[in-house]
């Protein structure tokens, strides 16, 4: 049986949308590159951003806490670090990320659009080539296929794979064969990556990633379904090369 990759997504501003690639060039250590490079943070999280490190998702805007992110897209340019947001398809706020006065856009907007929530004036950070991930490692998130359309039978609904909010969404194998990957490297496209550990799934996943709407209870109904609470696996990038939509997943020990 041939399992591939059907999807490629990373997150450039964490808990905001995702953006779809064809392809991705990946390297050692390192997660999916501009995968959560930014993140918007409380005025009250204790970090400088001049210097960020890893916080919890607790310092930050992010779905589990703030669904009403779910109502916005982004456009991002990876080459120019320029962040158009959209509401209802249309731009609403745009900023250079790179320099004080296009994150000053950015943070303006969101202390706008986002009072209700905010503990203090919001702060956009950046950590360059590393994440403001849920985990604090440089993982990369690969998620089955098969596994959430097993949830689908579950729960009787449909169920979106970008509520997981995956790096690497495959196809073509059996459900929760991902459990068996941990321990072992895979080969994706070009790339060599170690299968770390499963990922335990939080309350984001309740969200509609199109509405805002929490309208599913998806950790539950793993729990209830499978008897845990795991979706997808984290792996860490052993090997770097090319990695593309179409490409086979293979164990390589």
């Amino acid at each position: 049986m041939t399992v591939t990759i059907r999807a490629i997504n990373r997150f450039p501003i964490k808990g905001l949308s995702a953006e779809p690639l064809e392809s991705v060039e990946l390297s050692p250590g390192l997660p999916l590159p501009h995968d959560r490079r930014f993140a918007i943070a409380h005025g009250s999280a204790p970090i400088d951003p001049a210097n960020p490190v890893w916080l919890s998702k607790a310092h930050f805007l992010q779905l589990m806490s703030n669904p009403r992110l779910a109502a916005l897209g982004i456009n991002y340019d990876a080459a120019s670090t320029t962040l158009t947001i959209t509401r209802g398809g249309r731009p609403v706020a745009r900023g250079d990320l790179s320099n004080q006065m296009g994150r000053t856009v950015i943070e303006q907007f969101f202390s706008a659009f986002m009072k209700a929530d905010l503990r203090g004036a919001p702060k956009l950070v950046d950590r360059g080539d590393h994440a403001f991930s849920d985990a604090d490692a440089p993982f990369v998130s690969i998620l089955n296929a098969a596994s959430i359309t097993d949830l689908e039978r579950v729960v009787g609904q449909p169920v979106d794979p970008i509520r997981f909010r995956g790096n690497i969404l495959v196809d073509g194998g059996p459900p929760w064969i991902e459990a068996a990957w941990v321990g072992h490297r895979v080969r994706l496209g070009s790339a060599e990556l170690k299968i770390m550990e499963a990922i335990g799934r939080c309350a984001a996943t309740n969200v509609d990633p199109n509405t805002g709407a929490r309208d599913r209870t998806i950790p539950r109904d793993l729990r209830h379904g499978f008897g845990h609470e795991q979706c997808g696996v984290y792996a860490q990038v052993v090997a770097g090369g090319r990695v593309a939509v179409g490409d086979a997943v293979e164990i390589v020990d």
